[in-house]
Formats: structure tokens, sequence, C-alpha cells
């Protein structure tokens, strides 16, 4: 199987998985221009969209992709219903495309609906997980997001994070001015740093790598707690993620 990410606006990823016979799998084509481009030079054969949530920088391409590829299959939770998906997924349920088996895990928070897709070892993640960060909470409530990362965090180390969006380097400058010193966070900047000013992709990342930079995923950290109570006494884990969502979302 081949992992292959298609730039699209600013600052997407339209993922793909492809096989040796051009059999392929596309995820979240906000945009249809540079995923029929990318179809057209690698002569992938399109099998089956996934989609993690309702907004249109996930799912504008899906129309014409349809259109151009009659019959295939759309799978995505209830809130992308009338965005074109065909095949409504939810919690527990699981997909089989190009031989492999996704599990649907149910992720609200940036929307209500909002699910990501895991076949081991890669986690289409969505706006759910970013490198360094997550996403911002449309619809849902902190603790419904910190449940959500909750679940992405019980998969396995070697997991492979396809994020939505090239935000890495925001999320870890964030993540410097809470954690100024943690060494990890430091490596991770210069060597994220060093990738943006090639204009080099981040992604995907290895959860387990995530596991060390990533604050949103350390809020039982003794270093972020203790920081976090020069500020403020926070005793529960989700009232802590709480706090570091309102920081980033004024940082």
């Amino acid at each position: 199987m081949n992992l292959n990410s298609i730039p699209a606006f600013q600052d997407n990823y339209i993922w793909v998985l492809s096989q040796d016979d051009g059999k392929c799998l596309i995820v979240d084509p906000g945009e249809a221009a540079p995923i029929l481009a990318a179809i057209t030079e690698n002569n992938w054969q399109p099998q089956a969209i996934l989609l993690t949530h309702h907004h249109h920088d996930h799912v504008g391409g899906v129309k014409e992709l349809t259109q151009k590829f009659p019959g295939l299959v759309v799978y995505g939770p209830q809130e992308t219903q009338d965005k074109g998906a065909t095949d409504i997924v939810k919690e527990g349920d699981t997909v089989d495309v190009l031989g492999c088996e996704f599990s649907v895990i149910a992720t609200p928070g940036h929307t209500l609906g909002h699910v990501c897709f895991f076949s081991d070892p890669y986690l289409f993640s969505g706006d759910t997980l970013f490198s360094g960060g997550c996403g911002r909470l449309f619809e849902g409530s902190p603790e419904q997001m910190y449940q959500s990362l909750q679940k992405l965090q019980s998969l396995p180390d070697h997991t492979v994070v396809c994020c939505a969006h090239e935000y890495t380097l925001a999320n870890v400058k964030f993540a410097l001015s809470v954690l100024p010193h943690d060494r990890a966070i430091n490596e991770y900047y210069s060597e994220v740093n060093e990738l943006r000013v090639k204009n080099q992709k981040t992604l995907p990342v290895i959860l387990k790598n995530e596991r060390r930079t990533n604050v949103f995923l350390r809020t039982d950290d003794a270093d972020l707690i203790e920081e976090i109570s020069k500020e403020t006494n926070l005793q529960q884990p989700e009232q802590r993620f709480a706090w570091l969502r309102s920081k980033k979302d004024n940082f």
C-alpha cells in the first residue's frame, strides 16, 4: 500500500492510499482539481472516498469526483449525507476498501459528527488530531474533544497519523509558549521549522512522537500541570485540556 498526500487550498492535504495495481482510496477531497490531476498522472482507479466531517474544505470535491467516476462509494458520518456521502457510518462500524478494514471512530469536538478512520497503521484524523495540536471546537465541547483525543491515544504507538492540514509549525510554536524548556518540543520545533523553510511537508507523523510533543495529548503530564498551576488550579485533565484550547484560540 502506498500513502500519498495531495496538497489542496492553502494548507489542506487530500490523502490517497493506492495499490500497485492503481486502485485507490481518497480521503476528504476538499477540491476536485488537484486530485483529478493526481489520478491522471498516476493512472489511479478510485474505489471509494472517506469523509471525516461536513466542512467544505473536506467535501467540496465529492460531487465532481462522483460525476467523473459513477458508482464511487462515499463513506461518511450522518452530517455528510447532504455533501455526497452514499454510505453513512458511525462509531463501531467497519469499512472494507482495498482489502483493508477501517474502523470508524466517533470523534466529536471540531464538529458534532466528526469521525476518524483507522486501519493499522493508518489513522485518517481529519480535523480532530493535528501534529502538535487539535481542531478548533466549532460545534462540540472541550469535554467531547478531550474524550475524542483519548480514543485516539489508545491506538498503537506506530500509528501513522494522517492529518488534514499543514498546521504543524504554528502548533509547535504554541506548545513552546506553554512549555518553553521542554526538550522534545524544542527538538521537534527545529525539525519542523527546517522542513517548512524548504517548503517540505511535516506530515504524516507517528503517534508515539505526538505523545511526546503534542501538549493536547499531555494533559496528565507533570510538567504541564506545574505550568498550568502557575495560572490556575485545575484538577481534571478535561479542565486542563479546555484551558489549553482556550489559550490556543487566542494565541
